[in-house]
């Protein structure tokens, strides 16, 4: 494995799971929220504000794309990069993807509580981000199940994951290209 891409709805740990595999394999982490942040020095949700999503998805490709040529790296997408622009065949075809999933009622939880801004529900009430979970959810999950290993997030153990990625690692597609 050289790059391992972990995927599913925002709140579910991708980075904090990155970080955590990343250190226990010896690997590097990158984040792709952060890079987008570093490299276009404005926080997604004034870039969403100012420029509109569209224009976020097609930047965020072309930072997904660069991590075409890292080794040896976890990479936690953003909650809708698998779910636009075939991303989610580019991550299978050029490396190990993880889907981190959780339920909708955990996702509420963790969201609600959530001190990150997050520009696609800041102005939601609870009722509303309840909905908005099951609905995105229900729809991004068609894009997250082609991840090469489906890991339930909500017992969060990077040791159980570790051990779950040698188990598939063998079985699985896996291009080093």
């Amino acid at each position: 494995m050289t790059r391992i891409y972990l995927v599913g709805f925002m709140g579910c740990g991708k980075s904090y799971t990155g970080k955590n595999l990343a250190r226990k394999l010896g690997y590097e982490f990158t984040d792709l929220d952060v890079m987008f942040e570093h490299r276009y020095r404005i926080a997604i949700s004034q870039f969403f504000h100012k420029y509109g999503e569209a224009a976020f998805r097609k930047v965020e490709q072309r930072l997904l794309f660069e991590t075409g040529n890292f080794r040896q790296v976890v990479i936690s997408t953003g909650g809708g990069t698998p779910c636009f622009d075939n991303n989610m065949d580019w991550i299978n075809h050029h490396g190990l993807s993880v889907y981190l999933r959780m339920s909708p009622s955990a996702l509420f939880h963790r969201l609600s509580h959530s001190r990150k801004p997050r520009p696609l529900i800041k102005d939601l009430s609870p009722d509303e981000l309840r909905r908005y979970i099951r609905e995105r959810l229900a729809a991004r999950e068609v894009f997250y199940n082609q991840a090469s290993l489906v890991y339930a997030a909500e017992n969060m153990n990077v040791h159980h994951l570790v051990e779950a990625l040698e188990r598939h690692q063998g079985l699985l597609p896996f291009s080093d290209q």
